[in-house]
């Protein structure tokens, strides 16, 4: 198991990474990056049972599904980390005919991404439909996936979640990220999404919430209940309520961060927020 002070580290670097990713090609979006880094750390580090010798059956493992695609950053940082590829590679983010595209996608064979993502609301159904290849497969591992909460308001999420209710999907843990912000604006003034939890529980799904959602000590127990409660009939959701820009003190509580690179002055404020803890790339 890996330490507190480890991940805590983890997350200050993943942190760097995604400002320096962002930073060099004036593009990206380290607003929900840095939202989730935590969670990432955590899925990664200690949640999922996942191998980093890639294979896109995965068979025999836990796979992860990221549905709002644009949140990329954090994405390459963590499997990098993690060993999924050389943590260099980062150098290449967003570049033409690099593997690290700016949304996720599979023919240039990153390990690690098993979809493209981007298109949102899309990520729901493919995590359900893994879920349900597990099964068929008398896999026992889960299925995990990250969807925004704007992101909720494409329908495609709604007839999805009524499937897997009704379809007994029970080996799938799907988590929203509850930060309030979207690409233009507060949820809540752009389209309210009202009570999430009601509307997962009326759609059959087992629901529970992690309120300090960049918390690591509350991340680790919150996920470790929605474990426990997989193979109960019913597919678990996970509200993960989590600060947008978090670790950036000038990024966080706004959607202004949500898709905007930092010029050099802000990424130097921004670094020497997260002091170097593991070696930049």
């Amino acid at each position: 198991m890996t330490s507190t002070t480890q991940l805590d580290d983890l997350v200050i670097q993943v942190r760097r990474d995604i400002l320096r990713m962002v930073h060099k090609v004036n593009s990206g979006h380290p607003g929900g990056s840095l939202g989730c880094t935590e969670f990432f750390v955590c899925l990664y580090s200690e949640i999922m049972e996942h191998n980093t010798e890639f294979d896109m059956d995965g068979i025999g493992e836990d796979l992860f599904f990221l549905s709002n695609g644009h949140i990329s950053p954090v994405f390459y940082s963590v499997l990098a980390r993690s060993g999924y590829f050389p943590v260099d590679e980062l150098n290449t983010f967003r570049l033409i005919n690099s593997r690290l595209q700016g949304h996720p996608t599979t023919h240039e064979g990153l390990p690690g991404v098993r979809i493209a993502s981007g298109s949102l609301g899309q990520g729901m159904s493919v995590a359900i439909g893994a879920a349900q290849a597990k099964k068929l497969n008398n896999d026992k591992h889960l299925i995990y996936s990250l969807h925004g909460d704007g992101e909720l308001q494409e329908g495609q999420n709604w007839e999805a979640m009524m499937y897997a209710a009704g379809n007994n999907v029970d080996n799938l843990i799907a988590t929203i990220d509850l930060n309030g912000q979207q690409i233009d604006g507060a949820t809540e003034n752009v389209l309210p999404l009202g009570d999430v939890r009601a509307k997962f529980e009326a759609f059959g799904w087992i629901v529970i919430e992690i309120e300090e959602g960049n918390s690591i000590p509350a991340i680790l127990e919150g996920m470790a209940i929605a474990k426990s409660k997989t193979g109960q009939g019913k597919p678990v959701c996970v509200l993960l309520k989590t600060v947008m820009g978090n670790g950036v003190d000038f990024m966080m509580y706004t959607h202004a961060w949500h898709g905007k690179a930092p010029n050099d002055e802000q990424l130097e404020i921004g670094l020497s927020q997260n002091p170097e803890t593991l070696g930049d790339y």
